[in-house]
Parts: C-alpha cells; structure tokens; sequence
C-alpha cells in the first residue's frame, strides 16, 4: 500500500501531529522556567503567578503529545477518503484547527479546576 503523499487529509494532520508531538516532548523535558512571552504554553491565567505557570508547562506538553497522536491518527483517513484538493485540503486544517482549540480548552479549563 502507497502512501497518500498527494493527500493533504493525510499530509496535514500527520506533519502537524508529528510537530505537537516533538513540540510537547520538547517542552516536557525542556519547560521554560520562568514566565516570559517567548516560550511555553502563554495565556493570561497561565501567567498570573509562578505556580500557574509550571502547572501549565507540563499539563500543556503532556496534551500537546496526547493530541499529537490523535491528529497524527486522523491522517489514516488520507487512505480511505480521496476528495478534490480543495475540499481534502480544508479538511486537513480544520482537523489541525479543532486540535488546537481543544488543547486550549484542556489546559485552561485544569488551570481552572486547579486554581479556583
């Protein structure tokens, strides 16, 4: 069996996954350790004091890596689905898009369950 490379409903989320992936084990290993507006996992209630902040690194890293997968996953459908560029194509960075709002809902709403 080929691989889809001509299919961004298979390029999209497995290069994306692939990044949240080596993104999150980067930051896992590697967390910023102080608040800065470079990097790391940076939101207003991330930022408020030193103790949201390291709980906001190493939650952020460990759902980045989770969601990796998951998106890296959603790439197999590259195999079985086969619409026209375009539409394969907004099927590809919508994947990306929920992925990523659904990571900030995640760490927000554990910052929230945590802090408040």
């Amino acid at each position: 069996m080929q691989l889809p490379l001509d299919n961004p409903i298979f390029i999209i989320p497995v290069s994306t996954g692939l990044i949240f992936l080596i993104v999150g084990f980067i930051m896992m290993k590697f967390p910023p350790k102080k608040i800065n507006s470079l990097y790391g996992y940076r939101t207003a209630s991330s930022m408020k004091n030193q103790e949201r902040w390291d709980f906001a690194q190493h939650y952020s890293a460990i759902e980045m890596m989770k969601l990796g997968v998951v998106l890296a996953l959603t790439g197999l459908l590259g195999f079985i689905v086969q619409p026209n560029e375009k539409a394969a194509t907004l099927i590809g960075i919508s994947f990306m898009i929920v992925l990523v709002v659904v990571l900030f809902i995640r760490v927000e709403s554990a910052i929230k369950k945590k802090f408040n």
